[in-house]
């Protein structure tokens, strides 16, 4: 009970989910990546672009070039079929919650591509002959507005939608042992994962360089913590008593 009260957990049957609680209860997802912007910015620092591209794709494989060229595919169409999925149970809301979240991120990605016209790396590329782009095969390469990355945003989008509302129903379930809630904060983790590798997909296909996955990532882990601090009560229908 007291690991349950220092790391977010409150037992109150009444309680909902207030901000500060939602902040509370996700602090290892929030730690962990913070943790993981701070390498990706020290990286950032550290090696000059090109280079750095070149390190983060050293290593390609058969199976990782096919694996990561269908799972990049998930943020171009499968994300907005599982954001309906919650209209089966009836809770719309939910389903709003991740489109007002992914439209207020379209909105500002394609503002940042449009102010910075960023080359992608194909072209970016072209300035060093000497130098061979890793490539995979079937990988449709665009040319323009590289920065920053919309599939990575989906990503991270998506996820951390899931972690919010996860979050949500793990509060509701009042699970009170620490069991559960070390499964829960394992699974946020897990989810952390899913949401980075898809921003490293877009690095291997050379579609993006890793400062245009790093802002993309920060867009996509951001604003459904804007939304639902914003939107809890008129959108997800939670009221704090």
């Amino acid at each position: 009970m007291i690991m349950g009260y220092k790391f977010g957990y409150s037992p109150n049957k009444h309680y909902l989910c207030s901000m500060k609680q939602m902040l509370k209860g996700l602090s290892v997802y929030i730690i962990a990546y913070l943790v993981l912007l701070m390498i990706v910015l020290g990286l950032l620092f550290a090696y000059p672009k090109v280079e750095l591209h070149l390190m983060l794709n050293s290593c390609h494989t058969e199976f990782c070039d096919t694996f990561l060229k269908y799972y990049s595919m998930l943020a171009e169409w499968p994300f907005y079929l599982l954001a309906l999925l919650p209209l089966i149970w009836k809770r719309k809301e939910f389903t709003l919650f991740y489109l007002v979240c992914e439209l207020s991120g379209a909105v500002i990605i394609q503002i940042l591509k449009h102010l910075f016209h960023a080359p992608r790396p194909i072209i970016v590329f072209e300035n060093y002959p000497d130098l061979v782009l890793p490539l995979v095969d079937g990988v449709s390469l665009h040319h323009s507005n590289s920065f920053p990355s919309g599939h990575t945003s989906t990503f991270f989008m998506f996820f951390t939608c899931c972690v919010v509302l996860g979050y949500w129903y793990y509060q509701r379930a009042k699970q009170d042992n620490c069991r559960s809630w070390m499964v829960f904060q394992l699974a946020t983790l897990l989810l952390l994962a899913l949401a980075a590798l898809g921003g490293y997909s877009r690095i291997y296909l050379s579609q993006h360089f890793l400062s245009d996955v790093c802002v993309g990532s920060m867009i996509g882990f951001i604003i459904p913590f804007v939304v639902f601090y914003f939107g809890r009560n008129k959108i997800l229908k939670l009221k704090n008593e």
